[in-house]
């Protein structure tokens, strides 16, 4: 243990510096600032000063002849050694060297940093409990290890990835409700989110990845369509998942694996097994304990899927089909240990094990203007039901669209909408209404929270993308206050996302593998 806590050290201090690298590379940026052009303020140009040659070594006191002498040269040569003294001043000031010749040194050698800043802004002027706003981020740091170009091993990469989330969740603060309008909230410190090792085999047709990792870190119920948008009933899985399952979230890792075999060109299987771990989402947990002490079970995910892309199908397309078994323990929504209501007695909830449910997922392009880009028209699904076990949500439906492409010369930007439905199951509502009741509250709890979301992303730069969205929220659960006595108004939020990926702004290749 003490070997790996100096490991973990290093580790961090070696991100550390990159970070330092490119603050510094970012401020000497600034200081070089190119001239700004030749602009006349009415002062009279000097006519001696026509030839290029700057006019402290045009008003230089020279003996006779020295312009064409070999001891002083004439003025190209001149020029040329005032040229080598501002370079030579230039690489005395400079604080530290560009980190683009060195990283893309470093990539070429089999190892790619990762350095990305996430932020994402909501507020609420109308509904929810009170108005509010709120403002909640992610630093992520990582290391991508070739290990064909370090050791020769072909198919091999080493991921290692640590967080750094902070701010707030207009969602606790001000809505009221059980599901963020900020998807980057969550697990707010310091973080181990991925240490795992990914290995291709038999021509890539074969994908095995183990190690610590969040279940969603992989595959399992995600697609690049749904961070599209902020909400986190879409981004970065469809969030019924979390509500009915131990299924662990980004960047709250523990062990898992799973596999994912090609069985035809379009056609793939994947399964997995991810450590169920209460203190792995605990709030002073920061995911370098890799002791599994405290662990009560398995989840076992898995998906049979038929996918294209623009090399092989003009409309590119992908249809998947799976379900999950959680073998992990979890609380009963309403009953105690003793059969009573919880909220009631004041008891813990009743400890159950074993759960499970099935899915639909699909998105598919439409329509798609020219053969020569990818701007287009998708559509998008969700369909996931509770089929074993006593749980918060019944079943969960999602639809929506992307745009790729929207305005002449903007075929990055995306214009998204998509709408979906929580169900409560009936133990929930039970639950509330108990509660809401003996405090003389009303009976009638809606069973479905409608979560909305119109949403533009904006590729300012390579590395920079900007998404103002609104979202609009059609009965707020209150599973987190259920002694209240009146429904949370319908919730209108305004809020606005952003990305910079730091490599990107280099433009530094990265390793494609």
């Amino acid at each position: 243990m003490k070997g790996f806590r100096l490991f973990r050290k290093k580790m961090l201090r070696a991100m550390g510096l990159l970070c330092a690298g490119v603050v510094m590379q970012a401020f000497e940026a600034s200081a070089a600032i190119p001239p700004a052009p030749n602009v006349n303020f009415g002062v009279t140009p000097d006519p001696e000063y026509d030839d290029g040659i700057p006019p402290d070594i045009e008003a230089d006191p020279l003996p006779a002849g020295a312009r064409a002498s070999p001891i002083f040269g004439d003025k190209a040569s001149l020029l040329a050694r005032h040229k080598d003294r501002e370079q030579e001043e230039a690489n005395k000031s400079q604080i530290l060297p560009s980190p683009k010749k060195h990283l893309q040194w470093l990539i070429n050698a089999g190892i790619t940093p990762q350095l990305t800043y996430t932020a994402e802004s909501a507020a609420n002027p109308v509904g929810g409990l009170r108005h509010g706003s709120a403002y909640s981020a992610q630093l992520l740091m990582g290391l991508d290890f070739d290990t064909d170009r370090i050791v020769g091993l072909k198919g091999g990469t080493i991921h290692f990835y640590v967080t750094n989330r902070h701010g707030q969740n207009l969602a606790n603060t001000a809505i009221g409700n059980n599901t963020s309008v900020q998807e980057i909230w969550g697990t707010q410190n310091t973080h181990l989110a991925e240490f795992t090792w990914n290995q291709k085999l038999f021509n890539n047709r074969l994908e095995l990845v183990a190690g610590r990792m969040s279940g969603n870190a992989g595959a399992f119920f995600s697609s690049s369509i749904y961070c599209n948008f902020q909400s986190n009933s879409a981004c970065g899985n469809p969030t019924m998942i979390f509500k009915d399952s131990n299924f662990t979230y980004w960047p709250a890792s523990a062990w898992g694996g799973y596999f994912k075999a090609w069985i035809t060109p379009k056609v793939y299987f994947e399964g997995g097994a991810f450590e169920v771990n209460p203190y792995r989402k605990r709030a002073n947990d920061d995911g370098f304990t890799f002791s599994v002490k405290h662990a009560t079970g398995a989840m076992a995910p898995f998906e049979l899927a038929y996918t294209t892309n623009f090399s092989n199908d003009k409309l590119p397309r992908t249809y998947r089909i799976g379900g999950w078994y959680d073998g992990g323990d979890y609380t009963d929504p309403v009953l105690d240990a003793n059969r009573n209501y919880a909220v009631m007695t004041g008891n813990p909830y009743a400890t159950l094990n074993g759960r499970g449910g099935i899915f639909f997922r699909f998105d598919q392009m439409i329509w798609r203007p020219s053969m020569n880009s990818e701007r287009g028209l998708t559509v998008f699904g969700v369909a996931m039901k509770n089929i074993a076990g006593r749980v918060a949500e019944d079943h969960f439906l999602e639809i929506g669209f992307v745009q790729t492409g929207t305005f002449k010369g903007r075929d990055k930007d995306v214009l998204g909408f998509m709408i979906n439905d929580q169900h409560m199951s009936k133990l929930t509502i039970d639950n509330i209404l108990v509660a809401r009741t003996s405090a003389g509250g009303s009976r009638r709890v809606p069973r479905d929270e409608i979560m909305m979301e119109l949403t533009y992303g904006a590729q300012i730069s390579p590395a920079f993308r900007v998404s103002p969205n609104l979202q609009y929220i059609i009965n707020p659960d209150q599973i987190s206050e259920p002694f209240r006595t009146k429904n949370i108004k319908n919730t209108f939020v305004v809020g606005l996302k952003f990305t910079l990926d730091v490599l990107s702004h280099f433009n530094i290749a990265r390793n494609p593998n």
